[in-house]
């Protein structure tokens, strides 16, 4: 099991249940490392001053906070470490919400919680009441450097942690939500609707893959064997829409194509 990312108590009222987060999930690539073309051999990055025009030793790096051009003001760790709130060891529910009413805009990483063994009444039967009410909680947490609002929820037996954007950082995009486009018609709607319908599956997270990942595994591996590169997929030509009913209509009857090719044919009964 990897190493737990903050470890304190969950405290509602009286009750405190001591805990450890665990990262929930990770991001996962193809990662590349930068070679000399020339030898192959790996590149090293070095910390370099140009005041000094010397390679600077990693005892010799200090923390620093821009005031002005070039002008810094040094910060010790043991300055920052004096200044945590008492959310970088108890995490307060401060109130219950419906998670309907938070827009996923605001999530950004999950955190499993796992219960200590002193504290593993107290956790189930948050767990139990939080299931049965139908809510979430919202608390602080302090970690890495900087207090988080986390919204925690039931899941799967347990208790998940999601921390969440401040509204101060989620940024605005120019033009987004501002359409001129408002003589639709009402086929167009009902085409368009009917379309989406027969997109409707069970969600099945299993079966989403990246397939970018998988073609670079496949470039490395042929490469690695001497053999030649894959070839590469040809992009879908995608054609400017000019008429959106007849887009629609097309895109109805293509898919009802594909369903219709995609069922198994009955064996005819000899005679």
């Amino acid at each position: 099991m990897p190493s737990s990312t903050w470890n304190g108590y969950i405290s509602f009222g009286l009750i405190s249940v001591p805990i450890k987060l665990y990262a929930a999930a990770r991001y996962s690539h193809v990662a590349f490392h930068e070679i000399h073309r020339t030898c192959g051999t790996r590149v090293r990055q070095q910390l370099y001053c140009p005041y000094h025009e010397e390679v600077v030793p990693r005892d010799e790096i200090a923390m620093g906070y821009e005031v002005d051009k070039d002008k810094y003001v040094l910060v010790e760790p043991e300055e920052l470490k004096k200044l945590q709130p008492p959310s970088s060891t108890v995490m307060e529910i401060i109130q219950f919400v419906k998670l309907a009413e938070v827009d996923p805009i605001y999530f950004e990483t999950s955190y499993f919680s796992v219960p200590e063994a002193a504290g593993e009444r107290g956790y189930a039967l948050l767990v139990k009441a939080m299931d049965e009410m139908g809510y979430a909680a919202l608390a602080k947490v302090t970690m890495h450097q900087r207090e988080r609002t986390v919204i925690i929820r039931p899941y799967q037996n347990g208790l998940i942690l999601h921390t969440i954007y401040y509204p101060s950082e989620i940024r605005d995009a120019k033009g987004y939500g501002k359409t001129t486009a408002k003589d639709l018609k009402k086929q167009e709607i009902e085409l368009a609707e009917q379309f989406a319908r027969a997109l409707v599956k069970p969600f099945r997270p299993e079966q989403f893959h990246d397939q970018y990942k998988e073609r670079v595994e496949e470039l490395i591996e042929s490469k690695s064997k001497g053999k030649s590169a894959p070839k590469s997929e040809k992009a879908p030509r995608l054609a400017p829409v000019v008429d959106l009913m007849t887009a629609l209509k097309q895109s109805l009857a293509g898919r009802k194509n594909a369903a219709a090719s995609s069922k198994p044919r009955k064996l005819r009964k000899s005679a």
